[in-house]
């Protein structure tokens, strides 16, 4: 004890002193010039030896022994860059690659011996000037996604640079960096095997770095090849260098679609937080030499056109009608007071630009991938300080001529002689690409879709060749507004497809028409009084995608016209017509009837979609969206003659066994089963729809808060009476109402025992649902009383019904509502 005692003080003597000989180190040799140990920092040459290849641009990317070093000009130490990880390439069953999984805002911080790669919150701000930014600034602390020790400087006359070894970042399980964490669970992902994993390429550009890895992880529920218990994905960061000085914002309504994101801004006068909402946009500005001209009303030429480059894979004769997409979108910038804003132009050959890189964040690209999915995507990058979209690559899909193939097919065949076919001529395929890409470009400039659009027309106005070569099929191309389903035979000459229309022009002239010299809050009346000048006409209306229920029916996907019951039953007349037809048009000697298979089952897809536009107005609720400066309702329910409508529409299309579809020369040739089952499934599909719990919530709200309105026992009572008409006469009931009559009491006994389903949150930002407590609700007093209504009848049809098989369905029936209603017998 008594020697710890004198140790300790002797300590506090020495810290006093300064020094004490009895503790000190044995003294060392003065280090030699030059000399390193292992982890200090060393000489650049020493580093950076002459066998390290490097790519110049953003950094210098130096690659020797297997590693990667970043030598980051001190000039963008600080600077803020944004990191967009994608899905390059992935496994099967996870989906297509492209996907952006994940964006940051990163900055790289020198600290002593090391560079800290810090993680930027741009969420919440308040101006530098104003005294609450303090306190926004000490809740942001910026977090370290790495930290990296300096492994060498380098100083020249012109700049000084800091040299890194950037290879962990990429090849560890960075979460930021790698697959997403939503998956994780689902794939019960237990870790990186590092074996397995390593990076591909890393290439700097003069304002991005672009890296490929492979991530390899053991999972033990792996979507496909369950054998390996892994997953290998391809993954992509893309590292932007972000503006210097951001691009002036424009604040986001509602009234106007578009793509935005938002903040909440601690610096606004207002007695809680407050969220802002600003546009993806591009920044299109005026020459100062032009500025009296633009404010004269002459069309100007932007300081910076928007250019899109048709990737060099592209197949030469789609390069045209490509190209031609894109610049379809001149004439709405015309609308916003610029002219040639923006074009199209073919990628340079490697002779040309052996250096030319769709990679290369200076370059937007139309890359044209052979893939065999039906599709095609717009995504975009853009910077979360300001709303200025960067870049954007639009992904074509070689496999989507296959998919707008099917659409012309069963929508126009009837009234086309172009779409009877399996395969269409270049001129007329070229048409439909031009119409694909020129949606993807709007996508790209900002403007989500406008399922909205297509209502603002009368349906009789769509088989009008005046109009529709005028309008189009739509007043957005942003709509999913398609094909002209509704046109007949003998209407003349229609237009099939919709163009660049009327909302197009409005929307683009709304988000890009520079006002001058006023600041982006100053601008917001200016962009209200655009909004109020067209209120109420439904030409310049704007209606969200809906996720989950459409609870909408005015904004519905693949729609056209102002009403569904008429544009359907127009769009049913015409697949009438092509199934007579559709052996004749898919026929080629020697060939199988795939073709034949696949085409008929577009028709009843296409079917199936005009059943969901029908059901949706029932329990309907109109959104249009108003501010307080405007008169009438925001949320309207739909009325009640137009409910009855569409039961009555669903009882005689649908729930009648729709006998044009069993058309026995086509099943003998493309399958040996099937069709019995194929329209109990499309019949069950809608029934299930219709008996949904948030659409009964709907009716139940409506016929409480509104006179004369179509309410829950409107509606049940109607579907009873038409799914079991043949009861009350005692007639025979084929196997297609005997499904269907099942299928009915067995949604009944869901209605009776299940509850609403919740939505993860993650989902619930965009995926639509009327919330009820199904126990606590109306809804199963009234089931209950449906039900007993329903035993009674078919004890009654019982005796009435000469076909056994109907009888015995009819006590298999009474059999099943008893054990809903008396589970416990």
């Amino acid at each position: 004890m008594s020697r710890s005692l004198t140790k300790l003080a002797l300590v506090g003597l020495c810290l006093s002193l300064g020094s004490c000989g009895v503790f000190q180190k044995k003294p060392t040799e003065p280090a030699k010039k030059n000399a390193v140990t292992k982890g200090d920092i060393k000489p650049y040459e020493q580093v950076i030896t002459k066998k390290a290849k490097t790519d110049e641009g953003l950094f210098k990317v130096h690659y020797l022994d297997k590693k990667y070093m970043f030598e980051i000009p001190d000039s963008l130490l600080n600077r803020e860059m944004l990191m967009v990880t994608r899905i390059a390439k992935t496994a099967s069953g996870i989906g297509f690659g492209g996907g952006k999984q994940n964006t940051k805002v990163l900055r790289w911080q020198k600290k002593g011996d090391r560079v800290l790669l810090r993680v930027v919150s741009h969420n919440v701000v308040a101006a530098d000037s104003l005294p609450v930014h303090e306190a926004v600034v000490n809740s942001n602390f910026e977090p370290i996604l790495y930290a990296f020790p300096i492994k060498a400087f380098k100083k020249d006359s012109l700049s000084k640079s800091t040299v890194i070894d950037a290879t962990d970042l990429f090849e560890k399980d960075v979460a930021a960096l790698g697959f997403p964490q939503a998956r994780r669970k689902s794939y019960k992902i237990g870790g990186l095997d590092k074996n397995r994993s390593y990076i591909d390429t890393i290439r700097s550009y003069p304002q991005n770095i672009e890296i490929r890895h492979v991530k390899t992880y053991k999972a033990g529920n792996p979507p496909s090849n369950f054998s390996t218990g892994s997953i290998s994905v391809k993954m992509s960061n893309s590292m932007v260098l972000l503006p210097k000085e951001p691009m002036k914002r424009r604040y986001f309504d509602e009234r106007v679609g578009w793509f935005a994101r938002s903040q909440t801004d601690y610096g606004l006068e207002a007695q809680k937080s407050k969220s802002v909402k600003y546009l993806d946009r591009w920044r299109l500005e005026v020459k100062e030499e032009d500025r009296e001209k633009f404010l004269a009303g002459e069309l100007v030429e932007p300081k910076k056109q928007i250019v899109y480059y048709i990737d060099r894979a592209t197949p030469k004769k789609w390069i045209p009608y490509i190209k031609q997409g894109v610049e379809d979108w001149q004439v709405a910038f015309e609308a916003a007071g610029f002219k040639n804003a923006i074009i199209a132009k073919e990628a340079p050959s490697k002779e040309e630009d052996p250096d030319w890189s769709p990679e290369d964040v200076r370059y937007s690209v139309v890359r044209y991938l052979a893939s065999p999915i039906p599709n095609a995507n717009g995504p975009h990058v853009s910077d979360p300080r300001s709303g200025e979209i960067l870049e954007s690559d639009i992904n074509w899909y070689h496999n989507v001529m296959t998919l707008l193939r099917n659409w012309f097919f069963v929508q126009t065949a009837a009234i086309n002689e172009d779409a009877r076919g399996v395969e269409f001529k270049d001129e007329v395929m070229g048409r439909l690409i031009r119409f694909v890409s020129s949606h993807e470009v709007g996508h790209t400039l900002g403007l989500p879709h406008n399922m909205g659009s297509s209502v603002a027309y009368n349906v009789e106005d769509l088989r009008d060749p005046e109009f529709t070569k005028k309008y189009g099929t739509a007043p957005s191309i942003m709509d999913y507004a398609r094909f002209n389903y509704i046109a007949q035979p003998g209407d003349g000459d229609v237009a099939l497809m919709p163009n660049i229309g009327v909302y197009d022009k409005y929307s683009i002239n709304w988000g890009y028409r520079p006002i001058l010299d006023k600041t982006a809050e100053e601008e917001k009346p200016i962009l209200d009084s655009w909004i109020l000048k067209h209120a109420g006409d439904p030409m310049y209306r704007f209606g969200k995608q809906q996720g989950g229920s459409v609870i909408d029916p005015s904004s519905q996907t693949e729609d056209l016209g102002h009403d569904s019951m008429l544009a359907s039953e127009y769009g049913i007349k015409n697949l009438k017509r092509i199934v007579p037809n559709l052996i004749e048009w898919t026929a080629e000697d020697g060939k199988n009837y795939e073709d034949l298979g696949e085409l008929y089952k577009q028709v009843l897809g296409q079917f199936n979609r005009y059943m969901g536009h029908v059901t949706a107005n029932i329990g309907g609720i109109y959104e249009h969206y108003k501010t307080y400066d405007q008169e009438g309702a925001v949320y309207t329910h739909v009325d009640k003659e137009k409910q009855k409508r569409a039961m009555a529409f669903l009882q005689q299309h649908l729930f009648t066994t729709p006998d044009w579809m069993l058309d026995k020369e086509i099943f003998n040739k493309i399958e040996y089963d099937g069709s019995v089952e194929r329209i109990r499934a499309y019949q069950v599909r809608t029934l299930n729809n219709l008996l949904d719990f948030g659409r009964m919530a709907r009716l139940i709200e409506n016929e409480n808060i509104n006179e004369n309105a179509y309410g829950l026992l409107d509606m049940m009572t109607e579907l009873r009476a038409g799914i079991f008409s043949e009861l009350a006469q005692g007639k025979t009931i084929d196997v297609y109402r005997r499904n269907l009559q099942r299928a009915y009491v067995d949604r009944m006994q869901y209605l009776m025992t299940e509850k609403q389903n919740k939505i993860p949150s993650r989902l619930r930002s965009w995926i639509n649902q009327s919330g009820i407590n199904v126990a606590q609700s109306d809804i199963r007093p009234v089931v209950r009383a449906e039900l007993n209504n329903l035993n009674r009848q078919a004890q009654r049809a019982i005796s009435r019904t000469s076909d056994r098989m109907s009888r015995y369905h009819l006590q298999d029936l009474v059999e099943r509502i008893d054990a809903i209603l008396n589970p416990n017998d």
